[in-house]
């Protein structure tokens, strides 16, 4: 049996299939005739379902997923151009949590969002780690702090700001995290190593996380001392404990914002060369 079936009692041959294939393993040898695939369709197509998607006939049907299996697309749930930039204005990066433990159906419902986020070719290989425990995201903070404390000491003093790292100590030290900022949970995506597939979708997918995490009341920030020493410091490394073959791509903060932001700050203008 095919891995793509074409129901030809619902295909009305408008082609559509054929032109929105991204691999073009889908043809039409006559006029008049069926969509059929390429000899090089069971190589090539990455199993993307768009023909899936966009056939307004439902005709076509992949082994892994059928159009009746498909959530179909809700255009009064769509958001208008107004409010999706009001949206992304308004966002902030958020560095002060209450100290409320975010439901775990709630993350994983904002992995699921993000999990449909483009991936070169639809190989999907972003892997997730959510560090839960709140004690935990603390252990782990700890254990970054002792990172910088080896900087200072000259270990990789060259490549950062010697007075933020020395901040960063002595906040700790007082009993002040920034670090994880005291943020209840952490999200860390990871992948294979050097494999530029599974960081440009770990970016791509923690950003799209971040997003959806604000329209469910959520605040998120990216940790940048704590990705950092999750790929350089071998007792963060271990303590992650994720895949040898594996490096982490990038880590979020999550929680519920302790204040609210009344305003949207202003920005730089964006430098754009047209051509």
């Amino acid at each position: 049996m095919s891995f793509l079936t074409i129901d030809q009692a619902k295909c009305n041959r408008d082609a559509i299939c054929v032109s929105e294939c991204p691999s073009r393993v889908i043809e039409m040898k006559a006029n008049g005739g069926f969509p059929s695939l390429t000899a090089l369709a069971k190589d090539l197509c990455i199993q993307c379902g768009h023909c899936v998607a966009v056939c307004p006939e439902g005709a076509l049907s992949l082994e892994i997923m059928k159009p009746g299996e498909c959530p179909p697309v809700q255009k009064e749930l769509l958001v208008s151009k107004e409010h999706m930039e009001h949206f992304i204005r308004s966002r902030r990066s958020v560095r002060t949590y209450k100290k409320i433990k975010v439901d775990h159906n709630i993350i994983n419902r904002l992995i699921d969002i993000a999990s449909y986020t483009p991936s070169i070719k639809n190989l999907q290989p972003v892997n997730w780690l959510v560090i839960e425990n709140a004690g935990e995201v603390n252990r782990l903070a700890s254990i970054v702090v002792n990172w910088i404390r080896s900087m200072i000491q000259g270990e990789f003093e060259a490549k950062y700001s010697h007075s933020a790292m020395k901040l960063i100590v002595d906040k700790w030290q007082d009993g002040i995290d920034m670090i994880c900022h005291d943020a209840p949970h952490m999200i860390v995506a990871h992948g294979l190593k050097d494999s530029r597939a599974s960081l440009l979708s770990s970016i791509i997918a923690l950003t799209t996380l971040e997003l959806a995490a604000y329209s469910f009341g959520l605040g998120t920030c990216w940790a940048g001392y704590f990705y950092t020493a999750a790929n350089f410091y071998p007792p963060m490394i271990k303590a992650l404990n994720i895949p040898n073959n594996h490096q982490c791509f990038g880590a979020l903060m999550i929680g519920y914002p302790k204040f609210q932001y009344y305003r949207i700050p202003l920005k730089k203008k964006p430098s754009i060369t047209w051509r």
